[in-house]
């Protein structure tokens, strides 16, 4: 993104507070993110997961909100996270074919980390939404 320049740079300022020092949600203490790129032959996808903090989110649920632009979108998770206003899992980003995969890939994810769930309480919502990527790839 060199030489491009940011919404701010026109004078337009969305939120209270100042941008942190690379402009990105990795500047909040404890939020990481993770990235997987394919590309090979005709599959040009990938997968991101953001997690709030590094602690047992399930146990230590952070605050969170919806809003949905547009209903095309396919996503798990989002109407718990609605009524709740929580996130209990990390957030994975993903293509539309992949919702399913990645929805499971979490809940085991969860499961190895947190014996709790499903035996001592409740059961774990995975929060996975897409983009749609199939102009992309041939799968």
């Amino acid at each position: 993104m060199r030489g491009q320049k940011r919404i701010r740079d026109y004078g337009i300022v969305i939120g209270e507070l100042d941008p942190g020092e690379k402009n990105s949600i990795t500047d909040i203490e404890g939020v990481k993110v993770g990235h997987l790129t394919l590309s090979e032959g005709g599959i040009k996808t990938g997968v991101t997961a953001i997690l709030p903090h590094e602690g047992n989110l399930y146990q230590n649920k952070v605050q969170a909100a919806v809003h949905v632009i547009n209903g095309f979108g396919k996503s798990m998770g989002l109407m718990q996270v609605e009524e709740m206003g929580t996130i209990e899992t990390p957030i994975i980003l993903t293509n539309t074919l992949s919702i399913g995969v990645a929805s499971d890939a979490l809940i085991s994810h969860m499961l190895d980390h947190d014996e709790d769930i499903g035996s001592t309480t409740g059961t774990v919502n995975p929060l996975v939404c897409e983009c749609n990527d199939g102009f992309l790839n041939d799968h």
